[in-house]
């Protein structure tokens, strides 16, 4: 069975694959009777098929998390070194996460990796394993260590599974993720700003314009840094970070902001003088940059 995205969310969900539908008559029995088994019932009379499907059922009817994992901890124990052993370890990693055990997770999709790491499922297991750090990034505010683990985890999936479709959801998360990186050096670059600490701001805009120039915060930063600049006196870096923003974002608003701050100021947003910002203008003018 392949197990994939449902919609946009952030949790892998279910896909029912052609290789291993249960058969009607298990379903019909699984409906018919109660979801579970008793709590110490031994399921050794059961076949690896009907007790994985049990704990999918019991999984994606009553969300039950433990009562899904003790079917599929039996399927590997009573029927080791089968396919079906296989699929339940990786099961266990999905119903943990999905259940916010988010360490457990981690650590029973990188056995899985371990022990199987040519198998079909090893790159839902790597993105499980991404999934346990995006899933517990926090708001901007807060330390972005998580972040940088999902970043890395992120990668690999999009490096090491690129034909997949948990690649292409691997994408859109990172990009959502390097934005939430460059977002925490804005909201510091404002705090120095406000509080006058022009130097310091200047070294949090510098970092987001270098270094997370791709996100959506490099328009603000680039404003930010004329902003900073004029208030130092720094009039040529002031212009050349105009002139940055204006090639590149000329109709942003805060190209516009920018250039009134220039124009009240008597001057123009053109490059001038010998800055890191010079660079940065002659990378944009040969479209090195964007």
């Amino acid at each position: 069975m392949r197990h994939g995205m449902v919609g946009s969310g952030n949790k892998p969900g279910f896909r029912k694959g052609a290789s291993l539908l249960v058969t009607g008559a298990l379903v019909l029995t699984l409906a018919a009777c109660s979801n579970e088994v008793g709590e110490n019932e031994p399921l050794d009379a059961y076949s690896a098929e009907e007790i994985f499907a049990r704990g999918e059922y019991v999984l994606e009817n009553n969300r039950r998390t433990e009562a899904s994992l003790r079917y599929f901890r039996e399927v590997e124990r009573i029927y080791p070194y089968t396919d079906w052993a296989r699929r339940a370890i990786v099961m266990q990693a999905y119903a943990q996460h999905r259940a916010g055990d988010y360490e457990e997770a981690r650590a029973t999709a990188q056995r899985f990796l371990d022990q199987y790491p040519g198998d079909p499922d090893a790159a839902w297991a790597a993105y499980i394993i991404a999934l346990t750090y995006y899933d517990q990034i926090e708001d901007v505010g807060r330390d972005q260590g998580l972040t940088f683990q999902a970043l890395q985890h992120l990668r690999i999936v999009i490096e090491q599974y690129p034909n997949t479709e948990y690649a292409r959801s691997a994408v859109l998360k990172f990009d959502l993720a390097f934005d939430r990186l460059a977002a925490k050096e804005m909201e510091i670059g404002r705090y120095y700003l406000r509080r006058g600490n022009y130097q310091a701001a200047i070294n949090r805009f510098r970092v987001v314009v270098e270094e997370f120039q791709t996100t959506t915060h490099t328009p603000e930063a680039l404003h930010r840094l004329v902003e900073s600049y004029l208030a130092l006196g720094l009039r040529q870096e002031a212009q050349t970070a105009a002139a940055i923003l204006g090639y590149n974002f000329r109709s942003n608003p805060f190209y516009q902001d920018s250039f009134d701050l220039l124009t009240a100021a008597g001057l123009s947003d053109q490059a001038s003088g010998t800055s890191w910002l010079v660079d940065i203008y002659r990378q944009t003018v040969r479209g090195d940059w964007l």
